[in-house]
């Protein structure tokens, strides 16, 4: 296992800039999960650690060593791609073997490696298989293992699961996370555009956007403290509501003025010199909740559309007001609400984030 540092490391592709001033430091041992919009440079980083994009400025460290210049082969690292690259005339085992072989290493010592790769996979009841007589989730788990057998100081997955149909990338998933509960020493890193994976397995999630880096932390932190509006919008789905507001007191509570001149309470403090401030004040869909028991509405929400899921209803309605013109709740269990109804909507002062016109939260 190896620790990482990334330091100033900047990519450009001649005159136009793809990534700047990536700053992160990786324990040895973590699972660090990149995740952001398509474009945003996160396959490139992944493989700019790997060593097969050159890196346009700054340092990379492997445990240590200065790795700007070091072929890739060198560097201690495997790489499970999106796709399996599997040889299709090979069995499962000479699949996991081959590089091995190649290393020259012992029959004794790759028997070794590969029965003890295929057993934390479940794959030993299909060693003699060919890739063909397997399905897509057992071929992402051979090139896993392929993987696992080299014992590399760091693990590099692109995107592994992007191939694989909703229930098998579930299933694969679990898998994953369950391999990494089982080498807790191994230090890996994760591209992926799915949150939801990302939120699974993740360490810590980095958020890339714009070039650089939105925010760094432990999933549920990015979740109920997330850095910026992009960072808001982008972790949990569906995405966060936001608002434009005023604030019309500050100290420990801050307390806004919405635009219909109603005013809320937002746990959330703020400095005097802040008062009359423009802001946007965002909730999450699912907490936005229906003013029950004397609770103080102040959305009046015009649905528009109703998706009953069974464990969640999803209410949609349209709102100028809105980046996207829509406002979105998310309701526990089964809600009696049909397109057109009107209801009256509220949300918990400790679930509303305040944010300085999309740069940071008041309280950051």
């Amino acid at each position: 296992m190896a620790d990482l540092k990334l330091a100033d490391v900047a990519k450009a592709y001649g005159a136009v800039e793809v990534l700047r001033n990536i700053n992160l430091e990786i324990a040895a041992g973590e699972l660090i999960v990149f995740v952001g919009p398509s474009g945003c440079g996160k396959s490139t980083l992944l493989r700019m650690i790997a060593g097969l994009e050159q890196i346009t400025g700054g340092t990379l460290e492997i445990g240590g060593q200065v790795m700007n210049d070091v072929p890739p082969a060198q560097r201690g690292i495997a790489m499970v791609f999106q796709s399996y690259a599997l040889y299709p005339h090979m069995t499962v085992r000479d699949n996991m073997s081959f590089s091995l072989q190649l290393a020259g290493k012992s029959k004794e010592e790759i028997n070794r490696a590969v029965d003890e790769a295929a057993r934390k996979l479940q794959l030993t009841d299909y060693l003699d298989r060919l890739p063909k007589a397997l399905s897509g989730g057992q071929r992402q788990r051979v090139a896993i293992g392929r993987a696992i057998v080299r014992d590399p100081k760091v693990y590099l997955f692109d995107e592994p699961l992007s191939n694989l149909d909703a229930a098998l990338r579930v299933a694969t998933r679990i898998e994953i996370a369950q391999l990494k509960a089982s080498m807790p020493g191994s230090t890996m890193i994760y591209v992926t555009h799915d949150q939801v994976e990302a939120m699974t397995l993740a360490d810590r999630i980095v958020v890339l956007a714009g070039g650089g880096i939105a925010q760094v932390g432990a999933p549920l932190e990015l979740y109920e403290r997330p850095a910026n509006t992009f960072v808001a919008q982008f972790i949990g789905s569906p995405a966060m509501n936001l608002f434009e507001a005023e604030i019309s007191a500050t100290g420990p509570e801050t307390r806004l003025r919405l635009e219909t001149g109603t005013e809320i309470a937002a746990a959330v403090p703020s400095p005097e010199s802040l008062a009359g401030a423009k802001v946007q004040f965002g909730i999450r869909p699912e907490d936005l909740v229906i003013a029950e028991n004397g609770a103080m509405p102040f959305i009046e929400f015009r649905t528009d559309i109703v998706e009953k899921l069974g464990d969640t209803t999803v209410l949609y309605s349209r709102d100028p007001s809105q980046n996207d013109g829509q406002m979105i709740a998310k309701q526990p269990g089964i809600v009696n609400a049909e397109p057109g109804s009107v209801l009256q909507m509220t949300a918990s002062p400790q679930k509303i984030h305040v944010f300085h016109k999309g740069t940071s939260l008041l309280y950051l």
